[in-house]
């Protein structure tokens, strides 16, 4: 079923020869070719992954979609730990561990919290089911695109994975002071964690090129006049000539189209200059409040929590905790100073350096948020009243901040402009792939078939 504004019998509209697709980093147009077994696809220019084969149909997708949504709701069930102290025995859900965070007066840890680690997890899954189901009946929907394009907004924010490390954390803080025991709902969400992973290969652009195949969806092959410039839809990758005046949409899906991201400098700059200066209230501010008659009363910051774990023996978890929480928002937001001067001041070496920079920046982007989550845990399983109580402090809220901002900015940021200033891409629909196909587990251009 074509969609709108598209018919299917337009000679523009075509199956016969191979889509084009833009890299998402450079913006170099490629033809697409079908992979074989182990075989990646990259691109031609700055050398970043496009595709890689997969054997799994789209009935295998939805089983995996399935049982993640199982897990999922087994995991938020059940208490992830239990803590005694003294003969009491606290446990708590993820749930409510982020309601007694906003009934203690902690609004915004428990919402960040609850929003990256249940909402959003919860919602992809479900919009994964949803677009699945649809794939395989090889039947179209009428909010298949309005699926998909939320999909590629909430991705970035599951926080799994970073979730279930900070248990780990908790937990070894808690032993030294009281008895832990992990609980089903730990299980739940280290299985969860597989699947989220192996899920997060099912991309935006994959499920659009699976609706391509099944026919559900139109492939427009664009025909630029000489000299007009082609661009790829952010939501859907669909290439198609830029056109004139004010009101660009995108032919297939109808969203706004843009030949490089609108004021990306400024919004990006003023991001990351928000996340610098709560990121100093973030480190120096105490995290984590402790109130005990045994223990008395401490405050801890983040490089305190670090040197605490170190004292315990934990030294593996003090590295991982001092790398998430310190080493990595610092990194990501100096990393994103230099790539904005660099664009800024139209520097032209180094560009595909500077790209695999900016990769590796959103990659790491999540996992800073690890303190949160353990100042989350401490305060729901560490909640004793009159032996112990343990509340998040001024920086969780500042630090949580920063994590959302760094990620905002490297978002904001458009790294296709650098190369723009230095080999501006082909503006025509290139007669062939710009690199060679390698049938191995090396690069290849093109992309998953």
């Amino acid at each position: 079923m074509a969609l709108r504004g598209l018919d299917p019998h337009d000679p523009s509209v075509s199956a016969l020869r191979p889509p084009l697709m833009a890299c998402e980093h450079c913006a170099a147009i490629h033809r697409e070719v079908i992979l074989q077994p182990n075989e990646t696809a990259a691109c031609g220019r700055c050398g970043a992954l496009l595709q890689r084969y997969s054997r799994l149909t789209p009935h295998d997708w939805l089983a995996l979609t399935l049982a993640a949504l199982v897990v999922f709701l087994i995991a938020n069930a059940f208490p992830v730990a239990s803590v005694a102290v003294q003969g009491q025995v606290r446990s708590a859900t993820l749930g409510q561990a982020v309601i007694l965070a906003w009934q203690t007066g902690h609004p915004l840890v428990a919402a960040l919290c609850g929003l990256v680690a249940i909402v959003l997890p919860g919602l992809q899954i479900l919009l994964l089911l949803h677009i699945l189901v649809y794939l395989c009946l090889r039947r179209t929907s009428v909010d298949l695109i309005s699926s998909l394009r939320l999909l590629g907004w909430i991705r970035p924010w599951s926080m799994v994975p970073v979730f279930v490390l900070a248990v780990l954390v908790a937990l070894v803080k808690l032993a030294g002071l009281a008895s832990v025991e992990l609980q089903p709902g730990m299980a739940g969400f280290a299985i969860l964690t597989i699947l989220i992973t192996m899920l997060g290969r099912l991309t935006p652009r994959l499920l659009w090129r699976l609706a391509e195949r099944e026919r559900l969806v139109a492939v427009y092959q664009p025909a630029p006049r000489p000299g007009q410039a082609l661009t790829a839809c952010h939501a859907c990758g669909q290439v198609q000539p830029l056109p004139g005046g004010g009101h660009r949409r995108c032919l297939r899906c109808q969203a706004a189209l843009h030949w490089r991201k609108p004021d990306w400098l400024a919004r990006s700059w003023a991001l990351l200059l928000t996340a610098a200066i709560l990121y100093l209230p973030a480190n120096l501010l105490p995290i984590m409040v402790i109130d005990s008659p045994l223990l008395g009363n401490s405050q801890h910051t983040i490089l305190g929590g670090v040197i605490e774990l170190a004292r315990l023996g934990s030294w593996d978890l003090a590295l991982i905790v001092f790398i998430a929480s310190f080493v990595v928002p610092l990194g990501k937001m100096l990393a994103l100073a230099c790539l904005l001067l660099a664009t800024q001041w139209r520097w032209r070496g180094n560009l595909a350096a500077r790209g695999q920079l900016y990769r590796v920046v959103e990659f790491v982007g999540q996992w800073s948020m690890l303190d949160v989550f353990v100042v989350l845990l401490l305060t729901a399983l560490a909640h004793f009243s009159g032996l112990m109580t343990i509340e998040a402090g001024v920086a969780a809220g500042a630090f949580g901040m920063v994590v959302v901002l760094t990620m905002l900015s490297a978002m904001a940021f458009d790294p296709r402009v650098g190369w723009d200033y230095a080999q501006p891409a082909p503006l025509s629909d290139p007669s062939s792939p710009p690199a060679s196909s390698c049938r191995d587990r090396n690069r290849s251009p093109g992309t998953e078939r």
